[in-house]
């Protein structure tokens, strides 16, 4: 259930809108208590030194007027601040403001509980609204949009009709074939599209006195907001179009691989800062989370696949604080496991039948392989010539019994410019650097 203060945050009364962040006008728009945000305001202070009013409303990512204001009035009363200096005409923001002695304590006190610093966080269960308004939002997949962000890859027909009904599912795609052949760069194919959308998310999370931090800037690519109104020094203003506690980034695109373990994809608990990192889940809902090399984690696959049979099929997950409670988090993210390895020896077929949609990405055909190497011998700078092409697919692979791989091309003609750097000379496509590169590229196994 959403308390006044979440309704105030996350519910419009237009249901079905497009969602965004509404402004906050009075401390209790936040969802948060005076005291959090005074010890909140405390700790920044006691990092920060001096800071005028308009500083700390950046700081706190809160408006000055209305809320920063009343923050800091209650602190000065208490004499925990206090005015160092002001500036005739600018207004209580321009006053620069010094943590006291016993504003110093308190801060310590704060500290000891928790050593979170920064935007003042928004209560889970408005962010919790927020992802299920956004998830409307997603733009569905057409034949043409997907041969669009598909243009730089050779992929059979058959392949190609079936990712687009898989990447408007939003659910799970299991992606899998030999290595090199385009796996991860469809994967991330799919992460182009999802960025060319937007999305609003909270810099952190509030919940029973915790702070979960959600947003990453290695994994979150913000996008410049002009829809707040500022004082003129970079301050906030009371009256911005929106709660300035909310990032507005594109949909995210993660990418995990060996590094997954189950302990990630539960809330990281930091023990010395006392205060919670979202785990990769979370922060990729609304977009897009690869699980790149699915079964080479330190994790069995079948543990890792537990763990998502829930939020797969409910499309709601939930995390666990170190006190033991629950949390309930809605799992808007498609997942894609992109594995080279055999599906038999990886999960048996009750687990594959909760993943949405299977496709093989298989090896090239000859055709597929001539296109390929002509894009990509174009790219380099590397002129192409089909009799060199018909003597290395002669030579080292119909001889050789070697398969066809689509991450081959660029890598022979990654081979070709070393060697013409090597001997100073222009790069060429013949037998000679055929055999040169062929040489120095492929191992008999």
């Amino acid at each position: 259930m959403i308390n006044t203060a979440s309704q105030n945050q996350g519910t419009p009364a237009a249901q079905g809108s497009p969602f965004f962040p509404p402004p906050i006008t009075k401390l209790e728009d936040t969802g948060l208590s005076l005291l959090w945000l005074q010890d909140l305001t405390l700790k920044i202070f006691y990092y920060q030194g001096y800071l005028s009013g308009f500083r700390a409303a950046e700081e706190l990512a809160l408006p000055f007027a209305g809320i920063v204001d009343q923050i800091l009035e209650s602190l000065k009363r208490e004499k925990l601040i206090e005015v160092k200096s002001s500036q005739v005409g600018l207004g209580e923001g321009s006053y620069m403001y010094a943590i006291t002695i016993a504003g110093i304590m308190r801060a310590r006190e704060a500290l000891d509980r928790s050593q979170y610093a920064g935007p003042a966080p928004v209560p889970i269960d408005v962010y919790n609204e927020s992802i299920r308004r956004q998830s409307r939002g997603r733009v569905a997949i057409t034949s043409r949009t997907m041969r669009q962000i598909l243009s730089n890859l050779v992929l059979s027909e058959t392949t190609f009709q079936r990712l687009g009904p898989a990447l408007n599912s939003g659910s799970s795609i299991f992606l899998y074939g030999p290595p090199g052949n385009g796996k991860t760069s469809v994967a991330k194919a799919f992460g182009n599209l999802v960025l060319s959308q937007v999305m609003y998310i909270p810099f952190a999370l509030y919940l029973g006195g915790q702070v979960i931090k959600l947003y990453d800037s290695v994994n979150h690519q913000r996008v410049p907001i002009t829809d707040t109104a500022t004082n003129g020094t970079g301050g906030l203003r009371s009256g911005g179009r929106r709660d300035p506690r909310w990032v507005k980034i594109r949909r995210p695109f993660i990418m995990v691989g060996g590094e997954l373990t189950l302990a990630g994809l539960d809330l990281v608990f930091d023990d010395t800062n006392k205060f919670y990192e979202a785990p990769f889940q979370v922060k990729a809902n609304g977009g897009i989370l690869l699980i790149d090399d699915f079964g080479r984690q330190q994790v069995r696959p079948r543990d890792l696949l537990n763990r998502w049979v829930v939020p797969l099929e409910n499309r709601v997950d939930y995390l666990t604080l170190h006190t033991g409670r629950k949390i309930e988090i809605p799992f808007d993210v498609l997942v894609v496991f992109s594995t080279n390895l055999p599906p038999r020896d990886l999960v048996d077929e009750a687990f594959l039948r909760r993943l949405r949609h299977k496709i093989e990405i298989t090896d090239p055909t000859y055709e597929d392989y001539r296109e390929i190497f002509k894009r990509v011998s174009q790219q380099k700078g590397v002129p192409y010539s089909d009799q060199a092409l018909a003597y290395l697919l002669q030579e080292y692979y119909i001889k050789r019994n070697r398969k066809l791989r689509a991450s081959h091309p660029r890598d022979l003609c990654d081979q070709m410019l070393d060697i013409a750097r090597y001997l100073a000379i222009e790069p060429a496509m013949n037998k000679d650097m055929i055999d040169r590169s062929a040489q120095a590229y492929f191992v008999d196994i």
